[in-house]
């Protein structure tokens, strides 16, 4: 037996197995990404609580001698673990490798794969149907992510997808669709472009906020950021059933017809949801890249076929 087994098994470490599923889970927990098995890192603390570890297990050191510089190198016993089962979980591609997920996001860190994001629902005894609603990163729709970001802004943009009429609900579909969510999401900054509202759910795995399209899926809109707009649960039924649009300056324009409403509708308490609406004069909150601003041809085929005057 190893040096490094023997101390596994002296100090009645996790069999590593186990720690490969403690981790698929905390990656879940912690938006799918880990930067490093650092003795501050939050991650490492909670799994190391999740077993029990007692200090002596949490602060053992492996000793590694290099005779020909001279020296000996020092590395904790469970942060050697938790390495461990990184790399077989990358093996089994359940998480992408850190100078993967560089190339992906310039950051180094240990991610999710699709893979491995469904084992930690399996896991955390979660459907997998719930993946369009968490906000979870994985490599394969953070490639989409990419690629959503990096897609030129065209002055003769065409919102619409036609391939939509035929297209079957596939694995890649699936992906395109969370990608779009996750971008758009991402470059609102988790709030509402009309009200500001940010919040998470108390568990942190899901956004209030939604992804919107301004040319709509059932008109064939495309999954594009420029099409799309991050907007909480009420703004996004209002801009959807045309309460309200954008005008070109991206600022909000509210139906006419909001001033023949009776006088208790559009009410939450004495806060009036529509009348605030008219009184948004300013712009809509935008992304920090103007490239990924809402398309003007989107917002002109919005005004012209779901606002209401």
């Amino acid at each position: 037996m190893s040096y490094e087994g023997k101390m596994l098994g002296q100090l009645k470490m996790p069999a590593r197995t186990e720690v490969e599923e403690a981790l698929l889970i905390a990656l879940f927990r912690h938006n799918g990404v880990i930067k490093e098995f650092g003795s501050d890192e939050e991650i490492v603390i909670e799994i190391a609580d999740s077993f029990g570890l007692n200090q002596e297990q949490r602060a053992a050191y492996l000793e590694t001698v290099y005779r020909k510089e001279n020296r000996v190198k020092k590395s904790l016993l469970w942060h050697r673990l938790l390495f461990r089962a990184a790399d077989s979980l990358a093996k089994e591609r359940m998480v992408s490798r850190p100078t993967q997920t560089l190339s992906l996001t310039n950051n180094r860190e240990w991610m999710l794969t699709e893979h491995g994001f469904d084992k930690a629902l399996r896991l955390s005894n979660i459907p997998v149907a719930k993946k369009d609603s968490l906000s979870t990163k994985s490599f394969e729709v953070q490639r989409i992510v990419k690629e959503l970001n990096e897609t030129p802004r065209l002055a003769n943009y065409n919102p619409f997808d036609r391939s939509k009429k035929t297209s079957k609900i596939t694995k890649e579909t699936t992906l395109r669709k969370r990608g779009f969510r996750q971008a758009v999401i991402e470059a609102y900054n988790y709030k509402c472009a009309v009200c500001g509202m940010k919040i998470y759910a108390p568990d942190t795995l899901s956004w209030e906020v939604e992804a919107a399209h301004i040319v709509p899926h059932r008109a064939m809109g495309k999954d594009d950021i420029c099409n799309g707009m991050a907007l909480c649960r009420l703004h996004h039924w209002a801009f959807d059933i045309g309460w309200f649009t954008l005008l070109d300056s991206y600022k909000v324009e509210v139906s006419s017809q909001a001033g023949s409403l009776p006088a208790d509708f559009g009410k939450i308490g004495e806060y009036k949801f529509l009348k605030s609406l008219s009184a948004h004069s300013s712009k809509i909150f935008l992304p920090s890249r103007n490239e990924i601003y809402p398309h003007h041809n989107s917002i002109s085929w919005h005004r012209q076929n779901i606002f209401h005057q």
